[in-house]
């Protein structure tokens, strides 16, 4: 390692560091319920849908390049997290399998519009006049129907998650572009959960998650996400 790397190395990861705090300031976590919601019935069932979920690295170019090992790692410590997290999602709880929601893909698919507009238009920049500010969002109920009848559940939990990880050689670079006072960006953390009622296809819960850490590819860093999903999740009462 050259001398001036060498003495430069704590200063660079000084300014790596403060980058990344300033991304967590303007990039925070979100939570709202939908009007009128506030609890779960204390008999309602839940069930788990698997995490639209992708893995990817960056190389020193910035190419993105996706995971599959790291997405299928990923898969399985987000499903054992969710599945530990008895004391907020509640014990009446079950999980459908990737198998299984393949029966589901055209709910799965409308659950990601609707999620992705309340990512762009509750949450970010595009307010709709109509919603003001309200969390009113629906599939509707006839989408869902089918998904309460084979499942039994009243709601159920989607997530959605897109971890980029820097590579080694993406490293070197940012710590080389640090030197000479420029910043080059890292992997970041973004997704969504969202709570719907299964019986009237209703949103009424939903959180937004961007950030520059996290690692789905660890088992117990995977739970720290989930804390950070799942906050503000509607209990049981």
């Amino acid at each position: 390692m050259p001398a001036l790397f060498a003495r430069s190395r704590p200063a660079v990861l000084a300014l790596l560091l403060a980058a990344g705090a300033v991304q967590a300031q303007v990039l925070p976590d979100t939570a709202k319920l939908a009007p009128g919601f506030s609890t779960r019935p204390v008999a309602s069932r839940l069930v788990i849908i698997p995490a639209d979920m992708e893995l990817y690295s960056i190389s020193a170019g910035g190419v993105v390049e996706p995971r599959a090992d790291w997405t299928e790692q990923a898969q399985k410590n987000l499903a054992a997290a969710l599945l530990r997290d008895i004391g907020r999602l509640g014990s009446n709880i079950s999980r459908l399998t990737p198998a299984q929601m393949e029966d589901f893909s055209e709910v799965a698919a409308l659950h990601r519009a609707v999620a992705g507009a309340i990512s762009i238009h509750h949450f970010g920049n595009l307010k709709l006049p109509t919603k003001s500010e309200r969390l009113d969002w629906s599939l509707g109920a006839e989408s869902v129907a089918e998904l309460k009848a084979k499942t039994g559940a009243d709601y159920a939990l989607f997530s959605y998650l897109r971890d980029t990880y820097a590579s080694n050689e993406r490293k070197m670079a940012m710590l080389g572009m640090a030197l000479i006072g420029a910043y080059m960006p890292g992997g970041e953390q973004r997704g969504y959960a969202s709570l719907v009622d299964l019986n009237t296809g209703r949103v009424v819960w939903f959180s937004g998650l961007d950030r520059s850490w996290g690692d789905l590819r660890d088992g117990g860093k995977a739970m720290e996400t989930v804390d950070a999903l799942l906050k503000g999740f509607p209990g049981q009462q």
